[in-house]
């Protein structure tokens, strides 16, 4: 588990295991309404809908996927995407908490 993960679930405790998963699945009203409320830009975007959705109380299901580690290459995450990711986590827990 990565360590913005373990932040992340310790301030917002959004009722999901993952917020920045990409692979989703919504009704048509309700991806209306959290589009229509949400302010966020880029991957924040994602973590904004799943963590409305859940404080809004709607169902939510997850389908267990296995990450493996990386064998090659690093990262491409940048000091603009952290700083972004901060960002967005700080609004969330501020502003949508």
């Amino acid at each position: 588990i990565s360590v913005s993960i373990v932040i992340l679930q310790f301030l917002l405790n959004p009722g999901v295991s993952d917020l920045t998963g990409s692979f989703r699945l919504y009704r048509k009203d309700v991806l209306a309404k959290l589009i229509h409320e949400s302010v966020s830009k880029g991957y924040v975007f994602q973590m904004e809908m799943m963590f409305r959705a859940s404080k809004a109380g709607y169902k939510i299901g997850e389908v267990p996927i296995t990450f493996v580690d990386r064998f090659f290459g690093e990262s491409k995450l940048g000091s603009q995407e952290i700083i972004g990711y901060v960002k967005g986590l700080m609004y969330l827990f501020f502003c949508v908490n």
